[in-house]
């Protein structure tokens, strides 16, 4: 069976559009009428062309750009774990999932998983249609558990990680909602001051004939600036941004950028804990699912954002595959914690390396959430500070010359 999208009148004369499963476009037509609805258009894709090949081709293709947000992967590993430690099977679970969907592709996503998976193809193999959705370590994790026949089991760790970092996600953007509004809220009152009081004022000022304090002279600039060149210098900005963004994606300059990550104070505080607890943390579902130690190096390096730290731990990979101790290869890179590399090194002596890596994984997102809600705390008054000063500043400006003007008369 495959997946057509079709649209159809209704009972009432409505247009409706879906996605069913059927075994050709006359069979899905045929479900159709069964559902008192009249088709009007049923193929494998929204393509022109009349070649089936072409439209299955193109079809298929739709499918590797589908793209899932945090919150919809998460449901969807709730939703089908769910139904499977309840004791439905796969395809049975896959298809209520489909029918729980609201949005079309993401429907037709779900339903052809299901066709490959009926076909008899396991189901880490009709994820891997889709790494935009579904990337190494899900992929990894989900073939573990069906090897393993925990499957659900394994479903239900990747969900409750994956709305972990949905809410660790969550908090950061909440947390600086505030501080985003009040520097958007304060740059809009300066540039109202400078464009729309302060060449009123210079009309005041110009008619007295006097001589100007050089703190004004530079406001009057600054505005004149603005006013005429304003718009051109937040282009040039934002081409300049998008420009250096495009100039540094070759490995060579993301290697380097990664390198400064590490060596900046404060910014190395936060990465190293940031990319700790996700290395530390994927790791530690991956052992527990049954992933083989090393191919669980590979799959958790390879979620790291900081190419350097990626490096370092393919390199750990490495050493562990020529025998030597995960802990003592962690520990040479020189790159990771001290608590993260000694609680490996016991959790390898003791055999309790998964209850080990699965600590650290708390302790450091424990440490990323207090400093990151030290620094938002210290970043609010902060702002606050700085855009009074600059109004401050606007403000004296104005009133020296008239204070002038006041002391002449």
């Amino acid at each position: 069976m495959a997946a057509f999208s079709y649209q159809a009148l209704d009972s009432n004369g409505k247009k409706v559009k879906g996605i069913l499963e059927g075994d050709s476009s006359r069979h899905v037509r045929t479900l159709l009428r069964e559902k008192n609805l009249r088709p009007l258009d049923v193929e494998l894709s929204g393509d022109t062309s009349k070649s089936s090949e072409d439209k299955q081709r193109s079809f298929l293709a739709g499918f590797t750009r589908v793209k899932m947000n945090t919150s919809e992967l998460a449901l969807f590993t709730r939703q089908l774990s769910t139904l499977i430690l309840s004791g439905l099977p796969l395809d049975e679970s896959l298809q209520a999932v489909a029918q729980q969907t609201e949005k079309p592709r993401l429907k037709a996503m779900v339903l052809d998983v299901r066709t490959k998976v009926l076909e008899g193809h396991s189901l880490a193999y009709a994820l891997g249609g889709y790494p935009k959705v579904f990337d190494g370590m899900y992929r990894a994790m989900v073939n573990a558990g069906e090897q393993a026949g925990f499957l659900g089991v394994v479903l239900e760790r990747l969900a409750d990680h994956t709305e972990s970092s949905q809410y660790t996600q969550q908090k950061v953007k909440s947390a600086m909602v505030y501080p985003i509004i009040l520097m958007v809220v304060a740059l809009a009152v300066i540039t109202g001051l400078m464009v729309g009081v302060v060449p009123d004022l210079v009309k005041v000022f110009n008619s007295r004939g006097a001589e100007l304090p050089a703190l004004t002279r530079g406001l009057i600039w600054l505005s004149d600036y603005l006013i005429n060149h304003g718009l051109i210098t937040l282009l040039a900005i934002l081409g300049g941004i998008i420009a250096l963004q495009r100039f540094m994606q070759t490995p060579a300059r993301q290697m380097w950028l990664g390198r400064l990550k590490l060596k900046l104070p404060l910014v190395s505080k936060i990465v190293r804990a940031a990319e700790t607890s996700r290395f530390s943390s994927t790791l530690s579902m991956l052992v527990a699912s049954g992933v083989p130690l090393l191919q669980a190096i590979r799959i958790s390096a390879a979620v790291l954002n900081n190419p350097v730290l990626k490096e370092l731990c393919q390199e750990v990979a490495v050493n562990v595959q020529e025998g030597g101790s995960f802990g003592k290869a962690l520990e040479n890179t020189k790159a990771f914690p001290p608590l993260f590399v000694h609680m490996v090194s016991s959790g390898e002596a003791s055999g309790e390396l998964e209850a080990m890596l699965s600590k650290v994984a708390q302790n450091q997102e424990r440490e990323l959430e207090m400093t990151l809600t030290s620094l938002v705390s210290v970043l609010e008054p902060l702002m606050i500070v700085m855009m009074s000063g600059i109004v401050m500043t606007i403000v004296m400006a104005i009133l020296l010359p008239i204070m002038d003007m006041n002391t002449l008369v």
